[in-house]
């Protein structure tokens, strides 16, 4: 499978993740060449909030938003230390449903989302939003565990 774009999901959570994570997409992306986005939800008031305390107000564009996130700003640094080609996207709305349109909008070949070791009892399942994103994604999924 040749991949152009691959998707990262970053969530506020996921910096525990980044060192797995960007081991994961520059093993796939980088000897493909492909274009990596890092792909960031907010909830309708994390934005807002998130906005207001930027200074970006009620002019805040989820893209610029997002890039001024700390996770995001993490893995892109990283990212780009490792000679991939870095875009930031950002979204509004519910984190499964809105990765998963990114997916579509951007035609991605290849999607990573990263998760959390489980208890046992909870291993048969991933997370609902990891879930969602694993059943509705137009391409294959990579799920990335975390410590």
């Amino acid at each position: 499978m040749a991949l152009d774009t691959v998707l990262v999901a970053v969530g506020p959570g996921d910096e525990a993740r980044t060192d797995p994570v960007v081991t994961a997409v520059s093993d796939a992306a980088g000897p493909a060449g492909a274009t990596v986005v890092l792909g960031h939800v907010f909830s309708r008031d994390r934005f807002a909030d998130a906005g207001d305390r930027l200074g970006f107000g009620d002019d805040a564009e989820p893209d610029a938003v997002a890039a001024r996130q700390t996770t995001v700003q993490a893995f892109r640094d990283r990212l780009t230390e490792a000679g991939l080609d870095v875009r930031i996207r950002g979204r509004v709305g519910e984190v499964g449903e809105e990765v998963v349109g990114l997916a579509e909008t951007i035609d991605a070949d290849l999607v990573f989302v990263g998760g959390r070791k489980r208890r046992p009892s909870g291993k048969a399942v991933f997370g609902s939003t990891a879930q969602a994103i694993l059943l509705g994604a137009p391409c294959p999924v990579t799920f990335v565990r975390g410590g």
